[in-house]
């Protein structure tokens, strides 16, 4: 019987490969991990956290606007951008410390080094010249943001990753995307002071989400200042003299800025490897293709979150870590659930959602009830912001389950983890109509909405 230097070794420390090296480790076996970057990955170092704290900053000028209302008398308010970054950069640094910790205190070997196959059971660690065997092999190296190298120009853009460490804030920026990542940085920006355009190729943005929910936001955003340009892609960029930036989109419309950022989607991070050479196989767009287990066509070697492009979420996987272990160390093999997951968009207002859609749930269900209000928070009742807020449910009008949960408004993304329960237990319509209100809230909407707004039977709306 072969002798490995490691049970497992994890190539990538984000969120997954950590979690999976952390519970392994737990568990007795020799682990090793290898991150070539810091530790935390796209969600720690350049994704969800410093983009919500960013998020948390660019709503202070509303909220000291609406102060008024309430009989606050609110100087005039300054920002330094500078200072946010710093603060951000030591958050950032105290949880990639924490990261590295975890792993460590249960027993597992880290390495800073970008790691490479060697053949299914061998990985080289450059950043040490070194190689290590491994019975189990991980792969959990996430993703990155798309390029656009068609695009004359491109190399004056930037990218989400450098939207949070500019060196300082724009005077106005254009970002080019229709996805969560381009409508949540197009309203922190706008928060802060910068004149912001988001131009976006499809129809109305944020494609997959309800169709009421994309509405609302955009006409939202709209109303706050943000302009929108739909059916619209950048056809060059141009730096100019002065150091600012001239970029053509659909029709020959001219924008003068000082960023571009492309928001385009993203691409998972397996190239240089040596992924090829192993065997693995991989989607046309570098994806590894794993099976419901997270295996890959190789025995031996494994994948998950954002580098198999199945859902792009940080929960997502962390779960599937713990899915790993369970089936690759404990002898209880456990598919990721990749089912009815709740998610957010820290636009302003914020999203949560979970479940269906209304188109979604129209193809799937013959008969399908819509329930469906929107109002004025109460909290905007004094501070007079001229702010709607949407609830909407999707039941199916067969078996009344509640199919879908869609909401715009403030701490929509709370009520959306909470939601998350209810709607993978399978509750139905009765169950929201059996439990009590809590008033004033504008949660209780969700449970006080006995009379369907209308019903949709066999693709006609009724």
């Amino acid at each position: 019987m072969a002798v490995y230097d490691y049970d497992l070794f994890v190539i990538g420390g984000g969120s997954g490969g950590v979690r999976a090296a952390r519970m392994a480790a737990a568990l007795g076996k020799r682990v090793g991990i290898a991150e070539e970057y810091r530790y935390g990955g796209t969600c720690v170092i350049r994704g969800c956290v410093p983009k919500k704290l960013y998020v948390y900053a660019s709503q202070f000028p509303e909220h000291f606007a609406d102060a008024a209302g309430y009989g606050w008398t609110v100087p005039q308010a300054s920002f330094d951008w500078q200072t946010l970054v710093a603060n951000k950069d030591r958050e950032i640094s105290r949880l990639e410390a924490i990261y590295r910790k975890n792993v460590q205190g249960v027993g597992g070997e880290t390495f800073q080094s970008r790691a490479m196959l060697v053949d299914p059971h061998v990985v080289h660690l450059l950043g040490n010249d070194r190689t290590v065997t491994a019975d189990q092999i991980l792969i959990a190296t996430g993703g990155r943001p798309a390029p656009h190298p068609a695009l004359p120009g491109h190399e004056h853009c930037i990218f989400s990753n450098e939207a949070l460490d500019l060196k300082e804030l724009p005077k106005a920026i254009m970002i080019e995307g229709g996805g969560y990542i381009a409508v949540e940085f197009a309203n922190i920006f706008h928060g802060l002071g910068v004149d912001t355009t988001l131009v976006y190729r499809g129809k109305e943005i944020l494609s997959r989400f309800d169709m009421d929910l994309r509405r609302m936001l955009h006409e939202t955003m709209e109303k706050k200042g943000i302009k929108i340009l739909c059916h619209a892609v950048s056809e060059w960029v141009r730096k100019r003299p002065d150091g600012r930036l001239d970029a053509v989109v659909t029709g020959d419309k001219i924008l003068t800025v000082d960023q571009v950022m492309l928001a385009i989607g993203r691409l998972p991070n397996t190239e240089n490897m040596g992924l090829e050479g192993v065997g693995i196989e991989m989607t046309k767009t570098g994806a590894i293709n794993v099976d419901q287990y997270s295996r890959t066509n190789i025995d031996n070697i494994w994948a998950i979150g954002d580098v198999t492009n199945r859902v792009q979420l940080t929960p997502v996987a962390i779960h599937e870590a713990m899915c790993f272990v369970e089936t690759a160390f404990k002898g209880n093999p456990t598919a990721p659930d990749h089912d009815t997951i709740a998610t957010a968009v820290f636009s302003q207002p914020e999203i949560g959602t979970v479940g269906l859609s209304e188109d979604e749930a129209i193809k799937r269900f013959s008969d399908v009830e819509i329930y469906r209000a929107t109002f004025r928070p109460m909290r905007h009742t004094l501070s007079g912001r001229d702010e709607k807020m949407l609830i909407k449910l999707v039941v199916d009008g067969t078996s009344k389950r509640v199919l879908g949960v869609h909401i715009l408004g403030p701490d929509a993304g709370e009520m959306a983890q909470l939601l998350g329960i209810p709607l993978k237990a399978g509750l139905t319509k009765d169950d929201f109509d059996r439990t009590m209100a809590v008033h004033p809230t504008a949660a209780e909407e969700l449970v006080t909405m006995y009379k369907p707004t209308y019903r949709v039977k066999d693709g006609e709306r009724v």
